[in-house]
């Protein structure tokens, strides 16, 4: 019976609180979702649950819970989940979230606290997002809710608007999700661009949350003139508009006179904020109030995904989440990014501190976590969980995890710029963008399920929707690129390259399972489509003509979708990259690449890539002769690439490369051979290159500069943690488990 533990966050009491959580569990455990019950002491919450994924016997790989909980204040709080189906409570009392079908679209109903109807009805084809809203009361017709408003630099007049049907994405009763598409058509030109919609509510809760994701699918990059969602109000009332860092500041106009916040680069430059900016970094909220209701809209991470800017008045709120004047936003051809906005319906009666409160808890919500051992005893991440901790180890893990660069920017947030890459020129005088390059929401997602700490989910959940959004390809003309990820490159695509080697989907999979948004998995899905279109191109045609890593990458992403469907199609390929593995040892001799014209040489942390990789299609399916072809690799690596007076890898084999390394992706070579041999001396040779991972712990900074579209906070891309996570944890483990010590 895990226990789901939350800790303690804010000062108010927080009844019913709406929260969520994924986490694994051993084969054969829990053959129903239906089964699993949440509790606490001898009550039994409200819940729904569901599996994410599911192991060959049918088995629950992976479960989904939403449940409602009371958070005391300023306690931790923790509830056990039930997964027998056997323990007996009494069922909490609360009004339930139901969505059925209207003629012509979708009503999404429940009750608040005190009993009140709340519902929105939503209908197909409609040039508005919302086509009723009832609450408190009180009716707001669609007439009420305008946009969201699209104008491009250029253009004379604003885009139409029209949606698709509406569809159940996840159906109560704690939470609803609905979902559809449509099209934003320009009058003048006749251009069309898709985007889509999510809205979320839940049971007993006047709120409703709105995603809106804007997709160019045009061949020419969208220069964002404006945009905007507007709710009118009808007569005179109290308009204020909020912004908060440590305490919220407030703009009021008591007559409905307006009011106006903007939040661009030069705010940001000036504002002291020192919050770890995928946790919180303030909250930002317009409320117009009449005699019996109001309405709050709040913008979900405003700051970080500037420009944003919201409107008061008697007339009602404006939510920019692109104002005219807060800088450029273009969006590539091929590009999205997803915006949210929570709306907050309540009585005239509601305090703005309790407007402010619901806002922040918006902005940084709990996270409930399993401990360690829950993660650990499930059997699915890979063994970097070590027999013996060591503070020392923990504190570089989780310093290299916090020193990454922070990029504000609507286009930028959840991505960090490289300062190497910029450096040596590859963005021809631009930031090159690291694209997430080595799999950086994977890395923070072991992290968290290593740690319980909770910043480390936020970090794979801002990371993730950046990539699913910005650095994946929604729309081109040639049918190869489509739903495949960008390399690292200037402006996130611009000139970009799509190669295997630069193509993960672990951490779009780990955000799936954590957060339940079916969107990790079709973005994994698709990223894996396209990685297969690449192999049958004629660069992999020949072995050795590219390095290890090209289709090394390739089996890691291939083998993970493998894992994650249990379709065997994606284990096509699979076999052919081990097979070419063998042709390529064959052929040379050993992993060599193509460097000159006229060298072959060793490039160790590739042929790492391709081990680690290798061991990942080794676990699912073991066989002997791939178990000695990675031994053959790891003693080669030793003999030929290792420098036996001072303990340390070469970077590359070449007289002008072959400087000393300190990549740490040569533990993982040599912890696999440990844990395929049994043979300690493996880790031996990695002991120094450990030692300097462990002393080299990177800092934060704070120091924010502007530049292009963006605000950055610090230099140090996420690639460094990356890369770094696994090698390091695993090799750790290795360590621990064979009693060795590196001091």
């Amino acid at each position: 019976m895990p226990e789901i533990k939350i800790d303690k966050l804010y000062r108010n009491e927080h009844k019913s609180e709406p929260v969520f959580i994924g986490f694994p569990l051993p084969k054969g455990k829990l053959a129903d979702p239906a089964l699993a019950g949440v509790y606490s002491k001898d009550m039994r919450l409200p819940s729904q649950a569901r599996a994410t994924a599911r192991y060959e016997d049918g088995s629950v790989k992976f479960l989904f819970l939403r449940f409602l909980v009371d958070t005391p204040a300023n306690k931790t709080t923790s509830v056990e989940c039930d997964l027998e189906g056997k323990r007996s409570g009494t069922p909490v009392e609360y009004h339930p979230v139901s969505v059925s079908s209207l003629s012509e679209g979708l009503r999404i109903e429940t009750r608040d606290d005190r009993g009140e109807a709340f519902l929105l009805e939503l209908r197909n084809g409609s040039d508005r997002i919302i086509e009723k809203v009832a609450a408190n009361g009180t009716t707001y017709e669609k007439d009420r809710f305008t946009g969201p408003v699209l104008r491009e630099k250029g253009q004379s007049g604003a885009y139409d608007l029209k949606i698709e049907d509406w569809q159940i994405a996840e159906d109560g009763p704690v939470c609803a999700i609905v979902k559809t598409k449509g099209v934003h058509t320009a009058a003048d030109s006749g251009k069309n661009l898709q985007f889509e919609l999510r809205i979320t509510v839940w049971a007993g809760k006047p709120w409703a949350e709105v995603s809106y994701r804007i997709i160019n699918t045009d061949n020419s990059p969208l220069a964002v003139k404006s945009l905007h969602f507007d709710i009118a109000e009808k007569g005179s009332c109290r308009c204020c508009i909020a912004n908060s860092n440590y305490l919220t500041s407030y703009l009021h106009s008591e007559n409905g006179e307006p009011i106006r916040k903007l939040i661009d680069a030069d705010w940001l430059i000036n504002e002291a904020n020192e919050h770890f900016a995928e946790v919180f970094h303030g909250t930002f909220f317009a409320d117009c109030t009449g005699e019996s209701d109001g309405i709050c809209a709040t913008v979900y991470q405003a700051h970080q995904n500037f420009p944003k800017a919201l409107e008061a008045s008697k007339d009602g709120i404006r939510i920019l989440l692109v104002p005219e004047e807060g800088g450029d936003v273009v969006l590539q051809s091929g590009m999205a990014r997803e915006q949210k906005f929570l709306l907050h319906f309540h009585s005239a009666e509601e305090s703005l501190e309790a407007l402010n409160d619901r806002s922040i808890v918006y902005q940084m919500p709990n996270r409930p976590y399993v401990s360690p051992e829950v993660h650990k005893e499930s059997g699915v991440w890979p063994n970097i969980f070590p027999k013996t901790t060591d503070y020392r180890v923990e504190q570089n893990l989780i310093a290299r995890a916090d020193g990454h660069s922070r990029s504000y920017g609507m286009l930028n947030f959840g991505d960090s710029y490289d300062a190497n890459y910029t450096a040596q020129g590859r963005g021809n005088g631009k930031l090159v963008w690291s694209n997430n390059e080595y799999d950086y929401p994977h890395a923070c997602a072991l992290l968290f399920a290593r740690t319980g700490i909770r910043r480390f989910l936020d970090y794979v959940i801002a990371s993730a929707g950046h990539w699913m959004d910005v650095d994946v390809c929604h729309y081109h003309t040639d049918p190869m690129y489509v739903g495949g990820q960008w390399e690292h490159t200037a402006g996130h695509v611009i000139n970009g390259v799509m190669v295997c080697s630069h193509q993960w989907v672990e951490g779009l999979l780990d955000y799936y399972h954590f957060t339940g948004d079916e969107r990790g998995l079709e973005t994994a899905v698709g990223i894996g489509k396209c990685i297969q279109r690449l192999l049958d191109t004629p660069a992999y045609a020949k072995v050795g003509e590219s390095n290890a890593r090209e289709t090394g990458w390739a089996l890691r992403t291939l083998t993970a979708l493998y894992a994650e469907t249990l379709d065997e199609s994606w284990c096509e390929k699979c076999e052919r990259i081990i097979n070419d593995f063998k042709a390529w040892e064959e052929t040379y001799g050993h992993w060599m690449a193509p460097y000159t014209d006229n060298t072959l040489i060793r490039v160790g942390f590739m042929i790492s890539v391709a081990i680690g990789s290798i061991m990942r299609y080794y676990r699912y399916f073991p066989r002997e002769d791939i178990k000695q072809m990675v031994l053959r690799q790891v003693d080669d690596l030793i003999e030929n690439f290792y420098v036996k007076e001072w303990g340390i890898f070469y970077y590359k084999e070449l007289p002008s490369l072959n400087r000393l390394g300190n990549n740490t992706m040569l533990l993982e070579a040599l912890y696999s051979a440990y844990d395929l041999s049994g043979d300690k001396k493996y880790l031996e040779y990695g002991i120094e290159t450990f030692k300097n991972a462990m002393d080299d712990q990177p800092g934060y900074t704070s120091l924010k500069t502007k530049r292009e579209d963006a605000v950055l906070v610090g230099n140090v891309s996420s690639k460094n943690f990356a890369q770094s996570m696994i090698p390091l944890a695993g090799y750790w483990r290795a360590l621990s488990e064979s009693e060795m010590m590196y001091r």
